[in-house]
């Protein structure tokens, strides 16, 4: 009687255990760190996506300390690597063009590593924009400094006030994650001079203008570490709906 009496208490206990355990797996939010575009804030418009989409957004103040970077790591499920300036060509092996436009080396340096570190950490990570350019640059691929410049064929309103105003189409791969999520093609805002030109090894193509310009690419072994160069955030974060399954995509992946 006592021996069936403590086996039922252990099996209660354990019961009581499972219970809270699955509770706090439900409780459990993802946490994504979003690089900031200024000294220690970012656009609101990528905060109220990862918001929108369930997630937790972390802002992460630019440093060039990697201690600090490493402790930000621990805390965060995924990475939205933001839009912004210009990166200085040297860091992909090119002299500046007189077009290119502001850059701003504490940031560069910043985001290079931020985001090197949360690859190796196996973390998911979505450039936007800058960001999609920075995880170009960062694996070893080259930019266009200056798209009406070097790409004078072009017809395509590369650059646009920022906004939630659907400017050109893009086409999408078929089988891609964002195939996956937004279908074969979609018109997206604009808002860049910039893109990217040699691709970095170990990525693919996803998308592409009307004229051939990279507007999203993806890291090719399956791992959710993929950039756009498009601003769906500001669509999201004005309500529209379109772009949304895209941070919820990602959040999703983050939290795996």
């Amino acid at each position: 009687m006592i021996c069936n009496m403590k086996r039922f208490v252990a099996i209660l206990i354990s019961l009581c255990f499972c219970v809270i355990y699955i509770a706090q797996a439900r409780e459990k939010k993802v946490i994504i760190g979003i690089s900031a575009s200024k000294p220690s804030s970012a656009t609101e418009t990528y905060v109220k996506s990862v918001r929108r989409a369930g997630g937790v957004p972390l802002i992460i103040p630019i440093t060039s300390e990697e201690a600090e970077l490493k402790a930000v790591l621990k805390v965060v499920d995924g990475i939205i690597m933001t839009g912004g300036e210009d990166i200085a060509p040297h860091l992909y092996g090119e002299e500046p063009i007189p077009e290119l436009g502001k850059v701003y080396a504490e940031r560069d340096e910043f985001d290079l590593k931020l985001i090197k570190m949360a690859v190796e950490k196996k973390l998911a990570v979505m450039g936007i924009c800058r960001g999609v350019q920075v995880m170009n640059v960062a694996f070893g691929g080259t930019l266009y400094q200056d798209i009406p410049v070097q790409l004078p064929e072009s017809r395509v309103k590369h650059y646009a006030d920022y906004g939630s105003d659907k400017i050109h189409k893009i086409k999408i791969k078929k089988g891609s994650r964002l195939g996956e999520i937004l279908g074969e093609s979609v018109v997206v805002n604009s808002t860049h001079h910039q893109s990217v030109k040699d691709l970095a090894p170990g990525f693919v193509v996803t998308a592409v203008a009307e004229d051939g310009v990279v507007e999203a690419i993806e890291m090719e072994n399956g791992r959710p570490i993929f950039g756009v160069q498009f601003h769906p955030e500001a669509f999201v974060a004005a309500g529209d709906d379109e772009f949304l399954g895209l941070f919820e995509y990602f959040v999703k992946e983050a939290g795996r």
